[in-house]
């Protein structure tokens, strides 16, 4: 679980291993490693970028206004199939591959190679932020340990890693003011 402002600055990738099946880990900036990642959003955006055969990218933001990009064709068709048939905007919860792309200008996106695609409801997208801004936070405070993964972020990111709690404070206080707000009308 990672906010997309993290996500999106997870930019070094690696492999524990010279086996060709290793997995490919992303290295969050608060020092943890993964190979699958899984984050609720809203769904704002789908197009089929594909030339020769169906490739959909999807948009999907967060509470924080931070935003993944997932694309997905042949390869993973059922993420391609709710690509295509989900009607923006929505809520959906995915599970997928975290990926990097160098852009011709030297700059790294990043983005999710999705495995399952869900459509979700309000309740299940608020449960993902709080559970999300607890996991930053665990993650936070566990920088002051020095082991590799903190050693290898330290030497890859010059990013404070204080950024990500005001993220996390953020999406928790976007759902106060969603409440308030629903309360109001």
């Amino acid at each position: 679980r990672v906010f997309a402002r993290e996500f999106n600055d997870a930019t070094h990738t690696f492999k524990e291993s010279d086996d060709d099946r290793a997995p490919l880990y992303a290295l969050l900036p608060t020092c943890e490693r993964v190979n699958r990642v899984f984050v609720v959003g809203t769904l704002t955006e789908t197009d089929d970028v594909g030339e020769d055969s169906e490739y959909w990218q999807g948009r999907i933001v967060d509470p924080t206004g931070g935003t993944y990009f997932t694309y997905a064709g042949q390869y993973q068709p059922d993420a391609a199939s709710m690509l295509r048939d989900l009607e923006p905007p929505e809520y959906v919860a995915v599970v997928g591959k975290p990926r990097t792309f160098e852009t011709d200008s030297g700059d790294v996106n990043v983005s999710i190679r999705p495995e399952s695609i869900t459509a979700v409801d309000e309740t299940t997208r608020n449960r993902w932020v709080v559970e999300t801004a607890e996991r930053t936070i665990e993650r936070i405070q566990a920088v002051d340990e020095d082991d590799d993964y903190v050693q290898l972020a330290r030497a890859e990111y010059d990013l404070p890693v204080e950024t990500y709690r005001q993220v996390a404070v953020e999406a928790l206080e976007s759902l106060d003011a969603e409440r308030a707000e629903s309360v109001a009308d």
